[in-house]
Parts: structure tokens; C-alpha cells; sequence
């Protein structure tokens, strides 16, 4: 049997949860899964799994095993990257992730500038408002905005974003300008049809708590970012968006920002990647030349002025 590879089914079972999830992960069928751990255990000559209907647990040599093997696929994986190079020449391919509309505008530049400064790296660019997992995904690098889960992800803080309110000229002066909580809920909404980066709820500059926690009837869902901010400029009702999101129709005044005291806490943008004994040279390159560069995309949004209503 090759051991390796069953060891790294093994963890793959435990981080799961299931032999069924780990099969998705793997794409290897269960009954190959389970007769691959049934080997290994055989190999040992001792139980590593307790497997019931509901549940898989590690008996008291698995867990022992379980941390041995994170250690040697650890060091298996960093020895073949030194022997390909990675710690010591600047190669190879760098996988990184941003939200789509963030990532056009401001990650796509910082990557082709990069390109051209290193020529022995290739980067595949995914864009996607979804939270794309960096191990199950093979991803090296992701923009993360928004508040971080605990995790053993290194994160390096490159700003952060407001959250604003805006609606087109056209609709404040048929609806008024509101200047309170409850008068902006009076309002026609477009609303986001997904989950958000930031924390939606206003007032914690000011002091009310869960200003927005209760709901606010939608006139309209959109899917994407972009169609919410081109329905609010079509007069559809009001947003409240990233403001990158907004940057461009507020800059040419079809969108106008408002209750800017009320904004939620502005929230944090990071480059996370997953922890490892030693940074491959693509990723350190990729790093020392991209943060430095989103730190000043993100200071200007922190220091620009805005068409305010």
C-alpha cells in the first residue's frame, strides 16, 4: 500500500468530519476510502477510528497518529517545494482569489505590474464574491474583506473599507433626504440577494445599537454588487454598498453618499494565506509587492472626497 497516501486520507477524514466528505474532497469513492484506512490500520495493527452511522472518532493511538502525520505531510510538502525551487528562486505558479468587482478594478493591476517584474511566475486570478477555501481549493492568497473567523490563517492587514448609504440624486429629491435611522427605513431598498462582507447594522459610530438589525423590506435583490449600485442609480431606491462599489457613479455625481455618521465601523481588508514552516519565494515576492500597493488603493478611498448629500 503507499503509505502516504493513506495517511494523507486519514487527515483528510478527521478534517472533514465524514469519509463522505472526504471523499468529495479527494474525489475518491467511499468503500476506496474506507478499505485504503481499514490497510493502514491493519499496517499499524491498531484502531485509529471509531466509526459509527452518526460519527467518526479518533481512538486515543489515532489522535497520537493523526498529529504525527500533519507533521510528516507538512514536511513532505515543504521538502518538495525546496526541491523544486520555490525556496529559492522566484517560479512557478501563485493562485490567489478576490471579490470580482474589488479584484478587477484593484487587484488585476497589482497583478500584471507583477508579471512583468517576474517572468518565471505565472498567477491564476479567481474572482469570486464567494469565500473560497484556500486548502480545499489549492489557493495561495486571498483578499479577504470583512471581519476574520479565528483560524490558523496568517493575515496581513492592508486597510480597510466603509460601508455607505447612497441613492441617485433623482430619488432624494422625490423621497427627501432622510436624516435619521427611522426615516431611512421608510425607504425603498436594494437589497444584496447573498451573504456580505461587513456587518450590515448602523449607528455603532454614534452609539445606537443594532440601528438596522430589524428588517427592511426590499423593493429590489440584486445578486452582484454592480447591479444593486446600477439599479440605485436608475432611482430603483437606496444602497448601501462597499464604497468601492460605488466609487465611480458617486465621482461622476449619479450617486450621492448620506447619514455618513451612521455607517457601520469600516471593515478591515486583509491578504491571508495559510500558515506554513517557510514562505515559497512567490508568495513572499507576491506579498512584499501587493500590500504595500493595496495599502495606498485603500488610504485613498480612507482619504478621498465624496459628492456628499
Amino acid at each position: 500500500m503507499d503509505r502516504f497516501e493513506a495517511m494523507a486520507m486519514l487527515l483528510a477524514v478527521v478534517e472533514k468530519g465524514s469519509l463522505s466528505a472526504a471523499g468529495r474532497s479527494l474525489r475518491v469513492p467511499v468503500p476506496t476510502l474506507s478499505r485504503k484506512l481499514s490497510d493502514l490500520e491493519a499496517l499499524l495493527g491498531t484502531k485509529l477510528l471509531i466509526r459509527t452511522t452518526r460519527k467518526l472518532t479518533l481512538t486515543d493511538a489515532g489522535s497520537v497518529y493523526v498529529t504525527a502525520v500533519r507533521r510528516i505531510l507538512d514536511a513532505l510538502e515543504e521538502a518538495e517545494r525546496e526541491a523544486a525551487g520555490e525556496f529559492t528562486t522566484p517560479s512557478g505558479e501563485l493562485v490567489l482569489t478576490a471579490p470580482i468587482l474589488f479584484g478587477r478594478l484593484h487587484v488585476l493591476p497589482v497583478v500584471t505590474d507583477f508579471l512583468a517584474l517576474f517572468p518565471e511566475i505565472n498567477i491564476r486570478l479567481l474572482l469570486s464574491d464567494r469565500k473560497v477555501d484556500l486548502v480545499d481549493d489549492h489557493v495561495d492568497m486571498a483578499v479577504r474583506i470583512g471581519t476574520l473567523p479565528d483560524s490558523a490563517m496568517i493575515a496581513t492587514r492592508i486597510g480597510s473599507m466603509r460601508t455607505v448609504y447612497c441613492a441617485s440624486p433623482e430619488f432624494l429629491a422625490a423621497h427627501g433626504l432622510p436624516r435619521s435611522l427611522d426615516e431611512l427605513r421608510r425607504l425603498p431598498r436594494i437589497s444584496f440577494d447573498g451573504p456580505t462582507p461587513t456587518d450590515a447594522r448602523a449607528g455603532r459610530r454614534s452609539g445606537a445599537k443594532n440601528a438596522l438589525q430589524a428588517p427592511m423590506a426590499s423593493r429590489l435583490t440584486v445578486s452582484t454588487a454592480e447591479g444593486i449600485a446600477d439599479a440605485a442609480v436608475r432611482g430603483v431606491g437606496m444602497a448601501q454598498l462597499l464604497q468601492y462599489q460605488v466609487a465611480d457613479a458617486v465621482e461622476a455625481g449619479r450617486l450621492l453618499l448620506f447619514l455618513e455618521a451612521l455607517e457601520p465601523e469600516p471593515a478591515p481588508v486583509h491578504l491571508v494565506h495559510v500558515a506554513r514552516g517557510q514562505m515559497p519565494l512567490k508568495m513572499r515576492r507576491f506579498l512584499d509587492f501587493a500590500a504595500p500597493r493595496l495599502r495606498l488603493v485603500l488610504g485613498r478611498f480612507a482619504s478621498g472626497e465624496a459628492p456628499v448629500a
